[in-house]
C-alpha cells in the first residue's frame, strides 16, 4: 500500500469516530503537525516475542502513513512492568507508545501496589486477539474437556498446571478455570513458556494453555492433545475444537490480546489520530491475511472502547487474583 492511499485509509476512517472525533482533531493544530519528530515504541519484552513480530508491520505503516519513523525501543524486565512504567512517565505527547498484551492488565491486578494504574495511559487502539487452547500430555488418560473436568474433580490437586510464573496470565487462566469449575490443580511455575513445555511433552506437567499458533508442532507431531479452547468461540486453526463456554463453563474466555497505548495527558487530537491509523491498518487486506497467516485475528478499536476493554480486564483479573489469594512476590 503506498503512502498515498494509505492517508486516504487514514481518513476514511477517521469518519468512524463521529463529529466531536477524529474528523474534528484532524483540523486542528495539534493533529495537523502530529507527529512533529521520531515516534519511540516501546516493547516491554525482549526481541523475538510474538508482540514484537504483531507490531512490526504495524510501525511501517504508521511510518509510510505519517512520513516520520516509528521506532523500536526494547524494554524487557519484571513481565513487562519496566516498559510500562517507563511509558506511564514519557512526555505526555504521544510520541511515546506502547504496545501491550493481556499481562499489562494481569500485572495491574496482581499487584497490590502496582507502580501505574490504567489511568497512567492513554488507550489509542486494539491491536490483535490470539486465540488459547487448553492442552495436556498424551499420557493423561483424558482425551476431552468433560473427562479433564472428571479427572481433575476425582485427583483433586494431582494435575500439575504449567505456567510462566506466579500472577502470569497462564497462572491466572488457570485460577479462574478451576474457581469456576471446582476443581484443584497444583501450578508449576517457570520462568517462561519454553521450559513449561517442554516438561508437559515429557509428561513431567499434565496441563496448559497454549495459542493454537505456538501449538501447531506439538499437534502435528502428538506431542500434547488439544481438549478445549479457552477463548470463547473457536478458531480458523482448529474449528473443530469447542470452546469450555460451549461445554457448559459459561462466561470463561481466555484469549491472549494485544493493544496499542500512549502517555496519559497526551493531545486528544494526536491519539485520535494515531487510532484512526491503527484502525485503518487493522482493515487492511494485507494486514488481515498476513495475521491469518500467522494464527492471529486484527481488531482495531477507538480509544474509548479500548480504554472500557481495560478497565473491565483489571478488574475481571483482579477478582481472580482476590478469589484464589494469589500474591505476587515481587
Amino acid at each position: 500500500m503506498n503512502r498515498t492511499n494509505t492517508r486516504r485509509t487514514v481518513l476514511g476512517v477517521c469518519a468512524v469516530f463521529g463529529a466531536g472525533g477524529v474528523g474534528t482533531a484532524l483540523g486542528q493544530g495539534a493533529a495537523d503537525v502530529y507527529p512533529s519528530k521520531v515516534v519511540t515504541v516501546v516493547i516491554p519484552f525482549a526481541p523475538g516475542s510474538t508482540t514484537e513480530s504483531d507490531a512490526r508491520p504495524l510501525l511501517q505503516h504508521l511510518t509510510e502513513s505519517f512520513g516520520k519513523p516509528f521506532v523500536t525501543d526494547f524494554r524487557p524486565g519484571a513481565g513487562g512492568t519496566v516498559g510500562n512504567g517507563y511509558v506511564a512517565r514519557a512526555t505526555p505527547d504521544a510520541h511515546t507508545l506502547l504496545v501491550i498484551t493481556t499481562s499489562f492488565a494481569t500485572g495491574i491486578a496482581v499487584r497490590e501496589k502496582p507502580p501505574y494504574t490504567a489511568k497512567d495511559f492513554a488507550p489509542v487502539s486494539m491491536l490483535s486477539r490470539r486465540k488459547v487452547i487448553l492442552v495436556v500430555t498424551p499420557t493423561l488418560p483424558v482425551n476431552t474437556f468433560p473427562e479433564y473436568l472428571a479427572y481433575a474433580k476425582a485427583n483433586p490437586q494431582k494435575l500439575n498446571w504449567g505456567t510462566s510464573g506466579v500472577g502470569s496470565i497462564f497462572h491466572m487462566a488457570g485460577a479462574y478455570l478451576a474457581g469456576l469449575t471446582g476443581t484443584q490443580v497444583t501450578f508449576v511455575h517457570y520462568k517462561g513458556n519454553s521450559q513449561g513445555f517442554i516438561d508437559l511433552v515429557a509428561g513431567r506437567t499434565h496441563v496448559s494453555p497454549m495459542t493454537t499458533f505456538a501449538a501447531q508442532p506439538y499437534l502435528k507431531s502428538g506431542k500434547v492433545r488439544p481438549i478445549a479452547h479457552l477463548s470463547a468461540g473457536r478458531s480458523r486453526m482448529l474449528p473443530d475444537l469447542p470452546s469450555v463456554d460451549e461445554l457448559g463453563v459459561k462466561g470463561y474466555d481466555y484469549s491472549g490480546w494485544g493493544a496499542v497505548l500512549t502517555t496519559g495527558n497526551s493531545p486528544a487530537a494526536a491519539v485520535n489520530r494515531l487510532a484512526a491509523a491503527v484502525m485503518a491498518y487493522t482493515r487492511s487486506p494485507e494486514a488481515v491475511a498476513r495475521a491469518i497467516k500467522d494464527g492471529y485475528e486484527l481488531e482495531g478499536s477507538a480509544p474509548q472502547a479500548l480504554g472500557k476493554f481495560i478497565d473491565s480486564e483489571v478488574a475481571r483479573w483482579t477478582k481472580v487474583v482476590v478469589d484464589n489469594g494469589i500474591k505476587l512476590n515481587d
